[in-house]
C-alpha cells in the first residue's frame, strides 16, 4: 500500500502544517513517511503545497507526479494539480474560496467550506484543519481517532487554539459525512 497526498494553497493557509499532521499521524501507526514541503519566496499569499507518502514499505522515491489524493485550499491550486490526481483518489475542495469542481467524475470530490466553517467557530486559522478533518474521515488513510490525538498534541499548550482546532476536527468530520 502507497498513498500520496498533495496539500495545496495559498502561504499562510496552514498547507505545510496539515501535511506535517497527516505524516505524523502514518508515522504514530508505523507507516514509512515521506513530507517534502514547498512554497515560494513570498510565503503567506504565495503558493504552498506539500506532497505527503504513506506507505507499509521503504519509500523508493518521494517524488510524485500523480498523487492519489488532494486537498485543494485555493482555486489555483485545484486547477493546477486536480488533472493529475490518479483515478479512484479524494479531493477536497475548499468551496469557500473555490467556486468551481475539479470536473473530475472518476475521484471522490468534497466540497468542504473550510474557511467559512473555521470563521465560524472562531478563527480562519483552523481552516487546514476542518480541510485534513474531512479528507481523513473521507479518505481513510490513516485512524481518524489518532488523527485527533495527533492534532491535540500539536496544540497543546497554546490557549484557546487548542480547543479551536478540536472544534475544527468536529466541523471537518460533519462535512465529510454530508
Amino acid at each position: 500500500m502507497q498513498s500520496e497526498v498533495m496539500f495545496a494553497g495559498f502561504g499562510g493557509q496552514g498547507i505545510l502544517k496539515s501535511g506535517a499532521i497527516l505524516a505524523h499521524v502514518a508515522m504514530e501507526e508505523g507507516y514509512e513517511v515521506v513530507w517534502i514541503p514547498s512554497y515560494g519566496p513570498e510565503m503567506r499569499g504565495g503558493t504552498a503545497y506539500c506532497t505527503v507518502v504513506i506507505s507499509d514499505r521503504p519509500i523508493g522515491s518521494p517524488i510524485i507526479k500523480n498523487p492519489r489524493h488532494l486537498v485543494a485550499m485555493n482555486r489555483p491550486s485545484l486547477e493546477k494539480f486536480a488533472p493529475t490526481v490518479r483515478p479512484g483518489g479524494v479531493i477536497v475542495v475548499n468551496s469557500s474560496l473555490v467556486p468551481i469542481r475539479s470536473g473530475r467524475t472518476d475521484v471522490d470530490e468534497i466540497l468542504v467550506p473550510a474557511t467559512d466553517l473555521a470563521n465560524r467557530i472562531g478563527s480562519v486559522k483552523s481552516a487546514n484543519i476542518v480541510a485534513l478533518a474531512s479528507f481523513v474521515a473521507r479518505s481513510r488513510i490513516v485512524d481518524f481517532e489518532r488523527m485527533k490525538k495527533c492534532i491535540r498534541e500539536e496544540f497543546e499548550g497554546k490557549g484557546d487554539f487548542a480547543a479551536l482546532n478540536m472544534a475544527a476536527v468536529e466541523e471537518g468530520l460533519k462535512a465529510a459525512q454530508k
